[in-house]
């Protein structure tokens, strides 16, 4: 009897191989029919925009190598590693989108902000970290992001909340999408949602980049404030919001490249395509914190990050040393005399 439940045992064995490897080709079917039909967004700015520029082959600034071994030696990016963090969404609006009133929060940054009387608040949406529009105060951020293509705008607001039928936020910024702004930005010691003065959205890589197998810009990083250089920030940076290193450490609005010579075989294909960008269009320094990059949420995106096997981690290969500092300009000390672009 022996020999027979040997067999049986064997059979069962091979059946549940066989199912495993049913569900496994079922599964991989399912993602490559996603990724095939995941498309890039479109640009956000007309082309010649600072964020989709060449710079592959771009001038190291002088003190490249002095300002990576301060930053390496001060603990490199926040927590030691190059971690992602997906909560941020990037909302689509279109002429359906209802619009709500918009109100002045708590300590609007008058000086800085685009006030409008309505904002567009796309239906099953959600700030920053949250599943709706109601801001969590011990998340602080609580970013909201609304790209409205067909009127040319992307509104970033910080600090956004909506309650009582109408949406408040400490900072609002209507972004025109059909302009390339000067190297001043919206005007030099103005702010925005990122205390660099950037734009948050295209900056953002998402899934379905990742998906087409290519970022075309550059990439938003952020550092840990006593690792950013104090007082000064550097164009397209328009301010400096409150970093607190050394001369030796980067200032905000630096710009980073990855080192041609990275072996990308290090990392998974999907982090190969965001370290590819890294190397073409580079990272800007654009706010203060411990998560090294923030990729766009997948809940607004054809494609998802489990479909290309991306997850936090998957660029923690990338250290401080294996980037270099392009040429950064002419520092500009920090004044909060803020005079917006119009």
């Amino acid at each position: 009897m022996k020999p027979l439940k040997t067999l049986v045992i064997s059979m069962v064995g091979i059946a549940a191989i066989l199912a495993g490897y049913v569900l496994h080709n079922h599964i991989v079917k399912v993602k490559a029919a996603r990724m095939e039909h995941a498309v890039a967004p479109a640009a956000y700015f007309p082309a010649g925009a600072i964020w989709t520029k060449d710079i592959s082959h771009a001038p190291l600034d002088p003190q490249s190598s002095t300002i990576i071994a301060w930053l390496a030696d001060a603990g490199g990016w926040g927590f030691g590693k190059m971690n992602v963090d997906f909560s941020l969404r990037v909302l689509q609006a279109d002429a359906s989108t209802p619009q709500v009133p918009f109100r002045k929060g708590s300590g609007f940054y008058t000086e800085e902000s685009d006030m409008v009387s309505t904002i567009p608040l796309p239906r099953g949406g959600g700030i920053e970290g949250e599943p709706g529009y109601q801001c969590n105060p011990e998340q602080g951020d609580c970013h909201l992001i609304v790209a409205d293509r067909g009127h040319g705008k992307l509104y970033e607001a910080y600090q956004a909340n909506y309650a009582d039928g109408a949406l408040s936020a400490t900072d609002l910024v209507v972004w025109d999408l059909n302009r390339i702004y000067p190297p001043s930005g919206r005007g030099d010691q103005c702010t925005s949602a990122d205390a660099a003065g950037f734009p948050i959205a295209p900056l953002l890589f998402n899934a379905d980049e990742l998906a087409a197998g290519s970022i075309n810009h550059a990439i938003r990083f952020i550092l840990p404030n006593p690792r950013m250089r104090a007082h000064v920030f550097v164009h397209p940076a328009t301010h400096a919001g409150a970093p607190l290193g050394p001369v030796t450490a980067p200032p905000m609005g630096a710009h980073f490249r990855l080192k041609a010579s990275f072996d990308l075989s290090k990392l998974t294909p999907a982090a190969q395509v965001v370290a590819r960008a890294m190397q073409k269009y580079g990272m800007f320094l654009s706010d203060g914190g411990n998560m090294a990059l923030t990729a766009q949420n997948d809940r607004d995106t054809t494609a998802k990050y489990t479909d290309m096997d991306f997850g936090p981690h998957d660029l923690q290969a990338l250290k401080v040393t294996d980037f270099e500092v392009l040429e950064l300009g002419t520092p500009i000390r920090r004044d909060s005399d803020c005079v917006l672009n119009r």
